[in-house]
């Protein structure tokens, strides 16, 4: 089911058809602006590390059209100034082709300001706010569901399955945490069986939840949205466990679904929820197309491969795909008609991915899991 989005028909004056910056003979420019050593890590530096991998393989077999691709990547550490840092020397110094996999949603949408006046795409960005496909959305391609519309379908399930009533948040007031908070806050107004009663703000170091849940308990909440970091999601359930509060059913977006959430030692995070726009890496391992990405993330990497691995190596395909598809003569324009071309199922996510004109939205399944016996197991799918 899909929820009213900020997306509307792209209306615009086509840009001339250049060949756009970061693109040579023999190599294709790419960029990312990434978190690999802050409150995001866990998904931002997997996620280059798989990209990496499958550019490497691109690469070693001739490129694409005779055009290697030379992935360059700076750290934001999910810190806004050394963002727009990263966006400025990848734009002006390194003059990218396209962004992919850049992590964080106000730093995506700090980044436009830079990218779009030089027509550069952003492809497949680690973040799933509406804003990121607010007008223009020429330049702009989302993998998957949004954050609002995770939560606003998992509050619809709890409401019909569990009997919740009273909705609440705890999240980083970014927007990021905003769009999370704002799916409940509608969902409650447009379902008559849910109000929305009560929320706690953080910052995205903060460790110390005891006052806020708490708070949240005295306020009759039932279910609790989390758009925390994944190191905050797991001291939230430890700290809800030692306080002993029950009857909370604590639900986490996309942002919460990732594997080490799942396999913390002491079933800490047992019963957590999270409705995500993929479905769990570690369930499918026996699958031909996920069995061998495993086996080449170990092989170069020496570990299993986690959500953001997942998630990288998938939108690495993605790009490359439009590139193949592109052909030769690569431009933006090219570029951009060829994403708006693809439609496939993907085996890594689990998920359709289809694009459009008028539709730059990858996957629209929302899939809820919950956490048992150290894994995410599956519960329903939302088309």
């Amino acid at each position: 089911m899909k929820f009213p989005r900020l997306t509307a028909l792209a209306a615009f004056v086509a840009a001339p058809a250049l060949a756009g910056q970061g693109v040579g003979d023999t190599e294709v420019v790419v960029g990312s602006v990434s978190d690999l050593s802050g409150p995001f890590a866990a998904f931002g530096a997997p996620s280059i590390k798989a990209a990496q991998m499958h550019f490497n393989a691109v690469n070693a077999s001739g490129g694409i059209h005779g055009r290697k691709i030379r992935f360059v990547v700076e750290d934001s550490s999910y810190q806004m100034p050394k963002a727009l840092q990263g966006y400025n020397k990848l734009v002006n110094r390194d003059k990218v082709f396209a962004m992919l996999l850049s992590l964080g949603t106000p730093m995506n949408i700090a980044g436009f300001k830079l990218t779009t006046p030089k027509n550069i795409p952003n492809v497949f960005p680690m973040t799933l706010a509406r804003q990121i496909l607010s007008e223009p959305i020429r330049l702009r391609f989302a993998g998957a569901a949004f954050y609002y519309d995770e939560l606003r379908q998992a509050a619809r399930y709890m409401a019909k399955n569990h009997g919740v009533s009273k909705l609440c948040a705890m999240y980083i007031p970014t927007d990021f945490g905003k769009e999370i908070k704002a799916g409940l806050v509608d969902e409650a107004g447009a379902n008559a069986a849910l109000n929305y009663v009560a929320d706690t703000a953080h910052k995205p170091d903060e460790a110390d939840f005891i006052g806020s849940l708490q708070k949240l308990k005295a306020a009759g909440c039932e279910m609790i949205g989390l758009a925390l970091t994944v190191r905050q999601t797991i001291t939230v359930m430890g700290t809800a466990r030692k306080l002993g509060v029950s009857g909370i059913r604590f639900v986490g977006s996309s942002g919460a679904f990732h594997t080490v959430v799942a396999k913390v030692p002491g079933g800490i995070t047992e019963g957590l929820y999270a409705a995500a726009a993929w479905s769990d890496l570690a369930a499918r391992a026996d699958r031909k197309e996920p069995a061998a990405f495993i086996a080449a993330y170990k092989k170069a990497y020496g570990k299993f491969p986690g959500t953001g691995a997942l998630l990288g190596y998938a939108g690495a395909v993605s790009f490359t795909m439009a590139l193949e598809k592109a052909g030769r003569d690569l431009t933006v324009d090219s570029f951009l008609k060829a994403m708006e071309s693809l439609d496939y199922y993907d085996p890594y996510l689990d998920t359709r991915i289809s694009y459009s004109a008028d539709d730059h939205q990858g996957a629209e399944t929302i899939i809820l899991s919950v956490v048992e016996g150290g894994a995410w197991k599956e519960l329903a799918r939302f088309e």
